[in-house]
């Protein structure tokens, strides 16, 4: 195993008193209070949707374990939200991995997910690499991640993220924290954090105290980026700059409103996300599994399709489950319809 720029696994006392007690993004300042909280609830309440859930069953394509161990090629497949199943140098990398039924402190309530995902963790082959983009519920899921631990090699993640992995029982020699621009080899495939405008927290006391960020999973035959969540903003331009091109990029398209468009873009912008990185294949995420905003269920995917197309913009939208060669195109199928 080899590292560069390694930060440790775990952060001991007089590492931790080193890090500024809040993160910050490098172009805003994300502010949010009770007040907000109120004025989307009734944007909820008020919000005329015409399909805000699928009315009817997702297409799901069931995965298996032996299919996937005997893969060659550098493939992708989608899991659901913004969970990928990546498999690149015969690797396996897990991103942001939600197997519970809701992305929510509890089981009883919060935002339900719209299909079951194509395989289970159980089912799920030994897994190299993990990487966590934030500790947002619906991108770092508990019961997952306890799951998962006993089948990881590594888990990377953004700064002080692993403070909630440790007390989850993960093993501190599996998990690496890095701060942005921050760069970890593992088997011969370089994971760099990269930034993103967004924010973090599990609790209203805990905000903007562990980090946030995307991922560049740069490996001798491909790479791929990993937005995360995050607003538009210069970085995306600055990560192709330095990391680009990629052959795939898992992009963050859903979950938007003008209310917080600081922190979400909007499909349109995710394109331009794409076009920044210098991406080859956009693969839209994000989407497609929970409720977490007031537009359709749907309408990602197809303003983020209409202006690909302008754009001629390479773009894929998979079934959940279904194989995708990394750096190669597909027919979109239009499942969603």
């Amino acid at each position: 195993m080899a590292s560069t720029q390694l930060t440790c696994t775990t952060l001991s006392g007089s590492e931790s008193q080193a890090l500024p007690k809040k993160f910050t993004n490098n172009e805003m300042e994300y502010k949010s209070g009770f007040r907000d909280l109120i004025d989307i609830t009734k944007m909820y309440l008020n919000a005329d949707r015409v399909e805000p859930t699928p009315k009817s069953a997702l297409p799901v394509m069931a995965m298996t374990k032996d299919e996937l161990i005997a893969e060659e090629e550098s493939v992708a497949y989608r899991l659901g939200h913004s969970s990928v199943l990546l498999k690149i140098e015969q690797q396996f990398v897990l991103t942001d991995p939600v197997f519970s039924d809701r992305a929510s402190p509890v089981q009883w309530a919060g935002p339900k997910r719209f299909h079951q995902t194509p395989l289970t963790i159980e089912e799920l082959p030994a897994i190299d690499v993990i990487v966590i983009s934030h500790d947002h519920y619906d991108h770092l899921d508990k019961n997952a991640v306890k799951k998962l631990a006993a089948k990881t090699s590594l888990f990377l993640v953004p700064l002080r993220v692993g403070e909630h992995l440790a007390k989850w029982g993960v093993p501190t020699n599996k998990v690496i924290e890095l701060n942005w621009w921050e760069s970890y080899v593992f088997n011969g495939v370089e994971y760099t954090l990269t930034p993103t405008q967004h924010f973090s927290g599990r609790t209203g006391l805990d905000r903007d105290q562990t980090l946030w960020g995307s991922w560049v999973i740069a490996a001798p035959s491909q790479r791929v980026f990993f937005s995360g969540d995050s607003g538009y903003f210069s970085g995306f331009k600055e990560i192709g700059d330095k990391y680009g091109p990629f052959d795939l990029t898992l992009i963050e398209t859903g979950a938007y409103n003008e209310a917080w468009s600081q922190i979400h873009m909007f499909p349109e912008q995710s394109v331009q996300a794409h076009i920044d990185l210098k991406g080859k294949v956009m693969f839209p995420i994000h989407n497609s599994t929970f409720d977490l905003s007031i537009h359709d269920w749907q309408e990602p995917i197809n303003r983020a399709i209409k202006t690909a197309q302008e754009r001629e913009v390479q773009i894929v939208m998979p079934k959940m489950g279904e194989r995708l060669v990394i750096g190669e195109t597909m027919p979109l199928g239009y499942w969603w319809e």
